[in-house]
């Protein structure tokens, strides 16, 4: 039996592993009992399902500078005219449903941190992509290597988050052609948790699934997963080079790619719900047929990223109701193609984590859970549509995603869960309090707030009037200040670390 990646005993790593003992106990990724919410009977999906075909084989997707790949489209069957692709009627589709897997494991370095993504399971990833961040005592800044090594930690120390994520913030300190080596090695250091690869370029991509095969060993990822990317397309109805080309090289490589439209309806989409879900399940099955025809069987999942925008200023908006409808309705569409779903998180356009952060976080945090999306992106630090990665945000809604588990595992029918004897011998109008059955299950019954202040007004005044962010601020501070790193084999530390200042030194600097 192969052993696990990543373990070993003696030396650096045993004084590790003895002072994080008192190891940080999560849930590797959760798994949904609750039924997802459907709000389009089969007739209404067939009906979008059909109209994607329409649109993939009378319109087609425009390929931007990556003439391989339309080679590769024309090998699976699809009708090429200059830099267009053109699927017939089904063919998209028949491609991703012979090979593409329902579920996969995504390996962790720490085995006990691997994920399951597909249905029933859920995992939960940071927010991705921000050259900013913020907290209350330096405000709106550009992010810097330092701050993605913090958020690489605060991921390590916060159970409800499942997967280490991506790019956590873009350090703009470092030059953008090389920054990716850094990222990649941070993710590898600082948590033990799965996470994502470059995709800003195919060579970017390809240094990822180097680095990866040093820690894990080429035989081992040549047949496992330890890498899942993001590649999104050009929406409306295109694919670039540095996209495609990306996913192209983690296909070969047997690693996960979300393929994910970036749509915010209105500007890059129409207006309306279906006509939004129509172009995101073309713009998709295109991408997760690509792959397909790169390499039988090499996972996939179907990503999904719908916002409104003001019609007034054409900024984009969030946790707004018409979102909501199009991930009900693209979550539907991929269980029917039987691939994993992507989409979600805590998203809102608020500056900072203040009420208009919370309300729209909500408001796209519970579809996210209702809808049985399986990975979700940017569960925690999303603030100013994407552009800033807050401290303060990032453990709130942490805290918030904790609730998860509560609300998907559904409704307990075991003979606790009836408390039938509970409600025969507690007498008419005496309360539950001291009924056995509660004293028996109070330390457990009710999912609870670690950030909340549910205290009474004096108690909440004798402690400074401290509001939510406030408490963030502190609570973040003290999660870093009690970080230990997990442990990582000296050897393999010590090859990545000479592997990348080989490659920083093999090409010069620049700022593309």
């Amino acid at each position: 039996m192969e052993q696990a990646p990543g373990r070993r005993s003696g030396g650096r790593a045993a004084r590790q592993a003895a002072r994080t003992a008192k190891a940080i106990e999560a849930v590797p990724f959760l798994t949904r009992r609750l039924r997802p919410v459907e709000v389009l009977d089969e007739e209404g999906l067939s009906l979008i399902e059909a109209n994607a075909d329409r649109l993939l084989a009378e319109v087609g997707v425009e390929l931007h500078g990556f003439p391989e790949g339309l080679e590769i489209f024309k090998s699976g069957g699809a009708e090429v005219d200059g830099t267009r692709v053109r699927f017939p009627a089904g063919l998209a589709r028949s491609i991703i449903s012979a090979s593409a897997p329902r579920t996969f494991v995504q390996h962790a370095r720490n085995a006990d941190h691997t994920v399951t993504i597909g249905d029933p399971h859920m995992v939960f990833a940071p927010a991705y992509g921000s050259p900013f961040v913020r907290d209350l005592d330096h405000g709106r800044r550009y992010a810097t290597l330092a701050d993605f090594e913090n958020f690489a930690r605060l991921t390590h120390m916060t159970p409800s988050l499942h997967h280490g994520g991506g790019t956590l913030c873009e350090p703009v300190d470092l030059p953008v052609n090389k920054r990716h080596f850094d990222m990649v090695f941070s993710h590898i250091k600082y948590h033990d948790r799965p996470f994502m690869g470059s995709v800003t370029a195919p060579e970017r991509a390809q240094d990822t699934v180097d680095m990866v095969r040093i820690l894990f060993g080429s035989e081992f990822i040549e047949s496992n997963t330890v890498l899942i990317s993001l590649c999104n397309a050009n929406s409306p109805m295109s694919w670039d080079y540095n996209m495609l080309g990306s996913a192209k090289v983690y296909a070969e490589n047997n690693q996960a790619c979300l393929i994910t439209p970036f749509i915010l309806a209105g500007a890059m989409a129409p207006v309306t719900v279906a006509g939004t879900a129509t172009q995101t399940l073309a713009e998709a099955m295109a991408g997760m047929a690509f792959c397909q025809i790169v390499r039988p069987g090499a996972p996939v999942v179907f990503g999904s990223f719908a916002s409104s925008i003001s019609m007034q200023s054409g900024a984009p908006t969030f946790g707004t109701p018409e979102p909501a409808l199009v991930l009900f309705v693209v979550a539907a569409l991929a269980r029917r193609l039987g691939v994993p779903f992507r989409s979600g998180g805590n998203l809102t356009a608020s500056k900072t984590a203040d009420y208009q952060a919370a309300f729209e976080s909500a408001a796209t945090f519970l579809p996210t859970m209702q809808a049985g999306t399986n990975f979700v992106l940017h569960a925690a630090g999303w603030l100013e549509g994407g552009l800033t990665m807050g401290y303060e945000k990032f453990v709130l809604d942490a805290d918030q995603a904790s609730m998860a588990s509560a609300l998907i595992n559904g409704i307990d029918l075991t003979d606790n869960g009836q408390a039938i004897a509970a409600l025969l011998d507690n007498p008419p109008g005496q309360h539950f309090l001291g009924n056995e059955h509660t004293l028996a299950n109070f330390e457990t019954a009710f999912w609870r707030s670690r950030l909340a202040d549910n205290n009474s007004f004096e108690q909440w005044q004798e402690g400074g009037e401290r509001e939510a962010a406030q408490r963030a601020n502190e609570s973040w501070k003290q999660l870093l200040a009690e970080y230990e790193p997990p442990p990582l084999d000296d050897s393999k530390e010590g090859e990545l670390v000479e592997w990348i200042a080989k490659r920083k030194a093999s090409f010069p600097d620049s700022d593309v």
